[in-house]
């Protein structure tokens, strides 16, 4: 497995690594939404930015090439409810998700990317503060790709299926998942080999 840590950071973080802030995509791929309702009006409602991953970033702690080694991976969920938004219009419960409800984009190249910004007015990002990615074998850290989930439940749930990336809680995002949860973006081994991010499948289980 390949463990991450993010910390805070100063820099612009165009075209790397990161955590929250907005994503910086390429031409022909676009901020993904869910459809949603408030007071009988259905709307787009823009899917959570989680994070950006440079594939460059996990080659030397890959050496079986499971995962590509070139462009950006890219994470996205309804999250606004697990950040604290008590009033968020999308908000999945536990067990498998729903497709709707989460996307994970892959673009092989890192050139020429488009940063995608989305503001609650003119001076308030909506989104939180980024933070660099940190990879690696951190003992202290319950955030990884591949290796296996966690929580038995997950895996007796999901078997033969592999965490491209696995979510803890975190007290300094407010993110919370009921109570000890975690999300995992599950892949099999022979989509992750043929890239079929598109069939990625996403499960959240709480104790």
């Amino acid at each position: 497995m390949i463990k991450i840590k993010t910390v805070p950071s100063e820099d612009v973080l165009y075209a790397k690594s990161k955590w929250w802030g907005f994503p910086d995509l390429p031409d022909g791929l676009d901020w993904p939404t869910v459809q949603a309702e408030d007071e009988g009006e259905v709307f787009d409602d823009p899917l959570t930015f989680i994070c950006q991953i440079k594939c460059a970033d996990l080659a030397p702690f890959d050496p079986e090439g499971l995962l590509p080694h070139e462009g950006m991976l890219y994470f996205f969920g309804a999250l606004d409810y697990f950040l604290g938004d008590m009033d968020a219009f999308t908000a999945p419960g536990l067990g498998e998700w729903p497709s709707e409800f989460f996307k994970v984009l892959y673009s092989p190249t890192c050139e020429s990317l488009n940063t995608h910004t989305l503001m609650y007015d003119e001076d308030t990002p909506a989104a939180l503060q980024p933070e660099e990615i940190k990879f690696g074998s951190d003992p202290d850290s319950y955030t990884w790709i591949l290796g296996e989930p966690f929580l038995e439940e997950v895996r007796e749930a999901m078997p033969g299926l592999i965490p491209l990336l696995q979510i803890d809680e975190n007290d300094d995002w407010g993110l919370r998942f009921f109570d000890c949860g975690m999300l995992n973006f599950m892949i099999s081994p022979s989509d992750l080999a043929s890239r079929r991010f598109d069939r990625i499948r996403a499960y959240l289980y709480s104790a």
